[in-house]
């Protein structure tokens, strides 16, 4: 028996994606010390192939297919330093991973380590996108067994008094120190010191999660401005409606107007929500994985700073609790629109129905009116039938007297009087019952 060599059933179409995902941005591997300039520009309106067209103007990178491009990761090795290139949903990042000079450690390290590039200034300029997140972060070798001196010291390094810092890691592996400023070149300044004995893998676990943490920080506040701009538009829009209501309640206004003005809102309502809704669920995404990333920290104070962590949820949380009140505001307005108009229809369909209720009661007083109109006319057609009739007998009476038959003209005719009357009631209620089967059975 003939056993094939993947004896398994055919792969679902996305089972190797799903699979390699896992793999699919593995942290670098930084031999210390060592420069990181990292770049994260926002996406939008910027295809792949523009992106391609962008790195092939790296040294030796002519050649470079756009099918290397399929994965959203890229890791390019040039002469003096590696790149690598990730695509995500609305940002791409460029890091750029380069040797400081041999023997550079924190003790005798100064602002001028942050200084140089890998890559020609133009080509970093000309990055297609907006900027996003600008990090150099320098990553040296230290005596991280004394903290306070390691904190002076990258405070120096910084060329800020305002530094936040940390050790890192259950085993305390390293320390990471951070200001969060803008220098006058757009980049922000971060330094990560790790004793002789750290390894690349970990050098590069510790540069991903510190830079990752800013860019998804940064990614989180996108959505504090866009709240800052619906504030006035929701507060106008909570006093209409409570006039609104008010209106309807005292009966102010006519049902039309307040249904015109509710669409009128809600439309307005709508299409910020339309506009707005995935910025505020990708604000609660990127905070979650702030959150997370912090939490990968692992973080132990120093002595008279505050941690990463502890900077980032005081100075952050505020921001993103105004994200999330303006969304449920948002949320909130448009249910109490649709309550309110709910609430209008309910006393718009009751007034038609009392409308109706009326026009009926009209329609069975005129149908009322219609019926004895119609048996007075009724009385009277019988009238002038017979007063016919009895004048047709009456010259047939008159003729038979002038053919000489013994015949008393008015004799007669008053005699016929009764019976040409019974007559033609008779036959007048013998055609309505007709016309009563007819209809009953039409």
């Amino acid at each position: 028996m003939n056993i094939s060599p993947h004896p398994l059933p055919e792969n679902d179409a996305e089972r190797h994606l799903i699979h390699y995902e896992v793999h699919a941005r593995p942290s670098a591997r930084i031999q210390l010390p060592a420069l990181v300039i990292y770049l994260a520009v926002m996406n939008a309106g910027v295809s792949r192939e523009l992106e391609h067209q962008h790195l092939r103007r790296l040294p030796g990178q002519g050649g470079l297919s756009l099918d290397a491009l399929h994965g959203n990761f890229l890791r390019l090795t040039l002469d003096d330093f590696s790149l690598t290139w990730e695509r995500h949903t609305e940002f791409t990042s460029y890091s750029i991973v380069q040797p400081i000079a041999a023997g550079t450690r924190l003790e005798n390290a100064s602002p001028a380590v942050f200084a140089g590039s890998g890559v020609a200034g133009e080509w970093l300029h000309s990055i297609p996108g907006r900027t996003l997140a600008a990090i150099k972060l320098a990553m040296l070798h230290g005596d991280i067994s004394r903290q306070e001196e390691m904190l002076k010291l990258a405070r120096a390094c910084l060329e800020n008094q305002a530094v936040v810092a940390s050790v890192m890691g259950n085993n305390r592996h390293s320390i990471a120190a951070a200001d969060f400023m803008l220098r006058e070149d757009g980049f922000e300044h971060m330094l990560a010191i790790a004793p002789e004995d750290v390894t690349a893998s970990r050098a590069g676990r510790v540069s991903q999660r510190l830079i990752e943490l800013e860019t998804y920080r940064l990614m989180a506040l996108q959505g504090l401005p866009v709240a800052k701009q619906l504030t006035p538009l929701l507060t106008e829009a909570d006093g209409n409606l409570a006039d609104i209501t008010k209106q309807l309640e005292n009966k102010a206004s006519s049902d039309q107007q307040l249904l015109d003005t509710l669409i009128s809102m809600a439309a307005i309502v709508e299409r910020a929500t339309t506009q707005h809704i995935y910025r505020f669920s990708a604000t609660r995404a990127y905070y979650a994985i702030v959150n997370q990333r912090i939490a990968e920290l692992r973080e132990s104070p120093i002595p008279g700073t505050q941690t990463i962590g502890e900077f980032m949820q005081r100075r952050l949380s505020p921001a993103i609790a105004t994200v999330n009140s303006t969304a449920g505001r948002l949320t909130s307005l448009s249910e109490r629109i649709s309550r309110v108009s709910a609430l209008l229809r309910t006393r718009v369909d009751i007034a038609t129905e009392v409308q109706n209720q009326q026009l009926l009661e009209k329609l069975t007083r005129g149908q009322e009116l219609q019926l004895r109109l119609q048996a007075t006319v009724e009385g009277l057609s019988i009238a002038a039938i017979s007063y016919y009739v009895v004048s047709l007998l009456s010259y047939l009476a008159k003729a038979a007297k002038s053919a000489g038959l013994p015949v008393h003209v008015e004799i007669t005719t008053g005699l016929l009087i009764p019976f040409v009357v019974w007559a033609v009631w008779r036959t007048t209620r013998e055609l309505h019952k007709k016309l009563r089967l007819e209809n009953q059975h039409g």
